[in-house]
Formats: C-alpha cells, sequence, structure tokens
C-alpha cells in the first residue's frame, strides 16, 4: 500500500515562513510527478505546485516567487518551501503523487496564516 504522509503544517504569522514535507513509502524516483494541492474552506482543491520526474516544476501564479518545491531521492521526501506567506494561504496542504498513471493522496497537513 502506497503512503504519503505530510508534516509541517502549523500556525504561522503573515510574512513568515513554513517548509511542508510528504514522505512517500514508494521511491519518488520512480514517479510519474508529484504535486502539491490546497483546499480552503469553502473552496474547491486547488493545485499550488507540480514536480516532474525529471525534476521541472510548476507553480500556480498565486504562489509564484515565493514558495518552492524541491525533492530529496534519497529520503523519498518532497518538500515545499512556503516564504511570504498571507492570510489567502491558509488551508489544508495536501501532497499527490502517481505512479504509473494512479494518483495517490497524503492526508493534508493545516496551514493556518495569522495573526
Amino acid at each position: 500500500q502506497v503512503r504519503l504522509v505530510e508534516s509541517g503544517g502549523g500556525l504561522v504569522q503573515p510574512g513568515g515562513s513554513l517548509r511542508l514535507a510528504c514522505a512517500a513509502s514508494r521511491s519518488i524516483f520512480r514517479s510519474d510527478a508529484m504535486g502539491w494541492y490546497r483546499q480552503a474552506p469553502g473552496k474547491e482543491r486547488e493545485l499550488v505546485a507540480t514536480i516532474s520526474s525529471g525534476g521541472a516544476t510548476t507553480y500556480a501564479d498565486s504562489v509564484k516567487g515565493r514558495f518552492g518545491f524541491s525533492r530529496d531521492n534519497a529520503k523519498n521526501t518532497v518538500y515545499l518551501q512556503m516564504n511570504s506567506l498571507k492570510s489567502d494561504d491558509t488551508a489544508v496542504y495536501y501532497c499527490n503523487a502517481v505512479w504509473n498513471g494512479i494518483p495517490y493522496w497524503g492526508q493534508g497537513t493545516q496551514v493556518t496564516v495569522s495573526s
């Protein structure tokens, strides 16, 4: 069974930083792609960032220049570095991974940006 476990969420003031981690029980090197999504209360889940098997990244316009997606293949872990956080970034953040065309999800980690 494939497991994705997120960590690193919490409460942070506007302008602060957090780093989320997603540990996978399967080799991320062999994944088709991985991504971070988020869902705010009353809103649909939205794509935040993706990273391909080759390491290419894409970002939603709302987080470009503030968030960074990286991977550590040896640890089967991906990271989302979030800087200059805003109240609009408040959401549950989910890790997603695709292996052989099948998507898998983590349980989510709460990020709250508030003073």
